[in-house]
This record gives C-alpha cells, sequence and structure tokens, in this order.
C-alpha cells in the first residue's frame, strides 16, 4: 500500500519517509510521528492502516540528520540502541522536518497530525509551532509536560496510560490544568506503548478504545 519517499525541509536538508494512499480519493492527509524506534514496521502499519480510512498518510524519518534510514524493533538490546536518540533531542530540526511532511501533503486537503512515544511530543510542538495544520493527536509524549506552556493552535487530543513509568500520572495533571483547552484521555492499567501490538506493553483494551477515538477526532476536525 505504501512506498518510500524523499522530503526536503526548509534548511534543504533532505530525509527518507514513507506514504501511504488511500485506494479511493483521499478525504485529508495525515504526518505520523514515530517513536525512537524510527519508520519502522509498526509506524508504517499506522500508516496503511490511515490510508484504509481514507488518509493520506506520511511518516517523516526524523531521525535522519543523525542517522539515516535508522530503524529497529523493540528487543531490550534495541531499546537501548534506540534511547540514544533523546539523549539531547534537536527539537527544532525535528520539528523542520515535520513542517516537510505537513508541506509535502497539504494539496490533499486539511492536515492532521498523529505522534507516539517522541512523536507524540513533536505533534504537541507541532500543533504550537508549525502551519498548516487542522488538528493534533500525541500518544504518550513525555516531553509534551516542558512544552504545556505553549497553546496549541489546532485542537489537539492527548493519550496517555496509568501505568506509564516514564510519564507520572502528575505530569498529566500538569498539563490538564495548564492546558484546559486540550482533550486528554488517561486509560488504566496501560503502560507506555500501549498501543503498539510489536511490544510487550501492549494493550488492546486501551488501543481499542484510543484509535476510534482519535479517528472520530481526526473526522470531526480534517474537514
Amino acid at each position: 500500500m505504501g512506498h518510500d519517499i524523499k522530503l526536503t525541509a526548509s534548511d534543504h536538508f533532505q530525509l527518507g519517509g514513507y506514504r501511504a494512499d488511500p485506494a479511493t480519493p483521499a478525504k485529508a492527509a495525515v504526518v505520523v510521528i514515530q517513536e525512537i524506534f524510527g519508520v519502522n514496521h509498526h509506524i508504517r502499519s499506522i500508516c496503511d492502516r490511515l490510508a484504509r480510512e481514507g488518509y493520506v498518510a506520511v511518516a517523516p524519518s526524523i531521525f535522519d540528520r543523525s542517522e539515516p534510514n535508522f530503524q529497529c524493533g523493540y528487543s531490550p538490546d534495541e531499546v537501548a540502541q534506540a534511547r540514544k536518540f533523546i539523549a539531547s533531542p534537536d527539537w527544532a530540526a525535528m520539528l523542520r522536518d515535520t513542517q516537510a511532511a505537513i508541506d509535502a501533503v497539504k494539496d490533499v486537503g486539511p492536515v492532521g497530525i498523529i505522534g507516539f512515544c517522541l512523536g507524540g511530543s513533536v505533534a504537541y510542538g507541532a500543533a504550537t509551532k508549525l502551519s498548516g495544520l487542522k488538528a493534533a493527536i500525541g500518544y504518550y509524549g513525555g516531553a509534551i509536560v516542558r512544552f504545556a506552556d505553549d497553546k496549541p493552535t489546532v485542537p489537539t487530543q492527548l493519550h496517555f496510560g496509568a501505568k506509564d513509568a516514564g510519564i507520572p500520572l502528575s505530569d498529566v495533571e500538569t498539563i490538564r490544568a495548564k492546558r484546559p483547552e486540550v482533550e486528554i484521555h488517561v486509560y488504566e492499567g496501560a503502560q507506555h506503548g500501549f498501543n503498539c501490538d510489536e511490544r510487550g506493553s501492549y494493550d488492546k483494551a486501551s488501543a481499542d478504545i484510543a484509535w476510534p477515538r482519535g479517528l472520530e477526532f481526526f473526522a470531526k476536525h480534517l474537514r
């Protein structure tokens, strides 16, 4: 369904990515922002899923500046390797590369963004700083609490797991207090990465609630 693509950021840096197109005329577009594991099988499957829902979906490879084409799975060794990318993240560069993805699909129609893990934080940053978006969804973005003083310029929906070892519920409550206009959902029993069916922390019950909730949110705002 999908294929690899090249994107060009505002500073002329070229990065890779993945794009999936629906079989029928697209109703809108969605930019998908990766976890720390790159544009891997799971992120590509998210794009394919969105395409089946009628969206053009594009996932920029936001680690290409430091390690082109990086992607991995979820074994302990791979997780340890992937964590190096969040030691000192270059948020400005990742947002430039995200803007390149938004610009690449703006001719389709309204554009939304959805991100997971690190990508959840990038999606929130995009909602506050980038142009061309109509809606944003973030799943378990650990840095969102640090950006919560920044107000999204588009409708924003956030998803967190109540049992996330890296994002305490106190952080979620801080975000809720600072950003009452943001729609926030907490899933009891869910850990970090609960949406990914390739991770040990996958929680089907929570994922089966969160995903349709996000689709409904996009259907409402991407038109």
